[in-house]
C-alpha cells in the first residue's frame, strides 16, 4: 500500500494542513455512520409504538458489497472503495476488493471506518446507537410534506452514536429513514455532523440500504461520506435480484 501520506509533501503548507484536519474528523465521524439500526425493544408504554413493528424480525445475518465514496469539494480530494463486508454469528468482517482515489483517504477515512465498525460490532457494542427506549426518547411529529409519518427521536445521551433528529415512516411502520445530526461531535474539528440514513426491507427484514454523511470540518469546511449496501444474503437467504441494488447516490451508482 505504501505511505498513506504520499504526495502530501508536495503540497502547499494550507492544503497539507487543510488535509490532515479533515482526515482526522472524517476517522472519527466514519465510525459512527454506517452500524446497522432496527427498532426494536418494549414500545408498549410509548405512544408511538403504532408506528413500529412489534414482532421485527432481526438483522442475524447478512453478506453484503459495501460502496464507500468521500471526499470534500474544497480540498478537491477524494476516494472510493468496494469491500465484502458480512455480519455472521455477531462478528462481522470484511475483505476489501477495490480502490482508487487518494491514498491519505483510502487509508485514513475508508479503511479507519471498516475497522471501527468491526470493532464495535465484535465488542457487543452495537445496540448503543438502535432506535430503542434505551437510547432515544420518541415524540409524535405529524406527517411530513411527502405524507409520511414523522417522529422525532432525542438521544437521552451524548453519544457519536445517536442522531438528534426523525424518523420517517411508511404508513405500515416500517422505518425508511433516519435524519438529523450526530447529538455529540466526533471531534473537536468537527462542528457539525449532518446524517441521512436510508432502510428497506430486503428478504422481508428491514436493513440500512445508504447512508450520507456530511461533516462540517474547522478550516476546510464540508467533507462528505457516501455509503450503499448491496446484499447477497439476509438471515441465510439469498437476496432477489430485483431486492439487491438500492438506490444510490449518482457518484457511486455510475461508477
Amino acid at each position: 500500500m505504501g505511505n498513506p501520506w504520499a504526495g502530501l509533501s508536495g503540497r502547499p503548507a494550507q492544503s497539507r494542513r487543510g488535509i490532515a484536519l479533515w482526515v482526522a474528523a472524517c476517522t472519527l465521524v466514519a465510525g459512527s455512520a454506517v452500524l446497522p439500526a432496527h427498532a426494536s425493544g418494549d414500545f408498549s408504554n410509548n405512544p408511538i409504538a403504532r408506528f413500529f413493528s412489534r414482532t421485527e424480525q432481526p438483522l442475524r445475518q447478512y453478506r453484503a458489497i459495501r460502496r464507500m465514496h468521500a471526499y470534500s469539494e474544497s480540498l478537491k480530494h477524494e476516494a472510493w472503495m468496494d469491500a465484502w463486508t458480512e455480519l455472521r454469528d455477531g462478528r462481522f468482517t470484511y475483505q476489501i476488493v477495490s480502490e482508487s482515489g487518494s491514498d491519505t483517504i483510502r487509508c485514513k477515512v475508508l479503511r479507519t471506518l471498516l475497522a471501527r465498525e468491526q470493532e464495535l460490532v465484535n465488542n457487543g457494542d452495537g445496540e448503543k446507537g438502535e432506535l430503542t427506549p434505551a437510547n432515544y426518547e420518541f415524540i409524535e411529529g405529524g406527517r411530513d410534506n411527502n405524507g409520511a409519518h414523522v417522529v422525532h427521536i432525542k438521544p437521552k445521551r451524548p453519544d457519536v452514536l445517536l442522531v438528534d433528529g426523525r424518523a420517517v415512516l411508511s404508513d405500515t411502520g416500517d422505518l425508511l429513514r433516519v435524519e438529523g445530526t450526530l447529538s455529540k461531535n466526533p471531534s473537536f474539528w468537527t462542528s457539525l455532523v449532518n446524517i441521512v440514513r436510508r432502510y428497506a426491507r430486503v428478504g422481508g427484514i428491514r436493513v440500512p440500504v445508504a447512508s450520507e454523511t456530511t461533516a462540517k470540518v474547522k478550516f476546510v469546511g464540508n467533507a462528505q461520506l457516501d455509503v450503499v449496501y448491496d446484499y447477497q444474503t439476509v438471515n441465510g437467504k439469498l437476496v432477489s435480484i430485483s431486492e439487491r441494488r438500492p438506490a444510490a447516490p449518482a457518484h457511486i451508482a455510475e461508477r
